[in-house]
């Protein structure tokens, strides 16, 4: 069974309030219409979640937000106990990130390669390797394919041209009109 991610931005709205600190969140658009992924990486790297490659969280386990938007916490409501690792991430938190940072640790699983069309290695995912005592760096062949342990940088979990960017797009955006400290995104997880 798979794990899939739920959620979303949040902004509290500036435009046009005479009291910053008494508006309220608004639960922007989902985040089923901005990220379409299952990607167990950047779950990882993010929130700690199916973290098979050894990342320190940015946003681990910090549940809801006390103040999160009604339409955020209605949402949450209706997966009951199916929802669990709910965080949220702050739009300031996410322009600070080191994208070059290592895991701390190697990944669990090997990166596996196969042969492309001119003949080189070509990187096609990952796969637990055939022993748990594979060290990192580790290469090996098998059955015509190559097979490597390593580890990630957040920046190969999360490409900046990949799933994500609607997302970081959409935030970046509210950021510009509502102020950076004014944006986050409020995930959950289902099973």
């Amino acid at each position: 069974m798979g794990t899939d991610i739920r959620g979303f931005p949040e902004c509290r709205s500036t435009y046009r309030t005479l009291d910053v600190d008494d508006a309220s969140r608004h639960a922007a658009i989902s985040l089923d219409l901005l990220y379409g992924g299952r990607d167990y990486e950047a779950f990882g790297c993010l929130f700690g979640v199916r973290n098979h490659a050894g990342f320190r969280p940015l946003a681990g386990h910090r549940d809801l937000p006390p103040d999160a938007a009604a339409g955020t916490r209605a949402e949450f409501g209706l997966w009951g106990r199916d929802a669990h690792g709910a965080s949220w991430i702050g739009w300031p938190e996410l322009t600070r990130v080191d994208w070059s940072e290592p895991a701390e640790r190697p990944d669990e699983r090997a990166d596996l390669y196969r042969r492309g069309a001119d003949g080189d290695w070509v990187f096609s995912g990952k796969v637990f390797p055939d022993r748990p005592d594979r060290a990192e760096g580790e290469t090996w062949e098998r059955d015509g394919v190559l097979l490597r342990m390593g580890r990630m940088t957040r920046r190969e979990a999360v490409p900046a041209d990949g799933e994500w960017r609607p997302v970081w797009a959409t935030m970046g955006a509210l950021a510009e009109v509502h102020g950076d400290e004014n944006v986050r995104l409020v995930v959950w997880f289902d099973n």
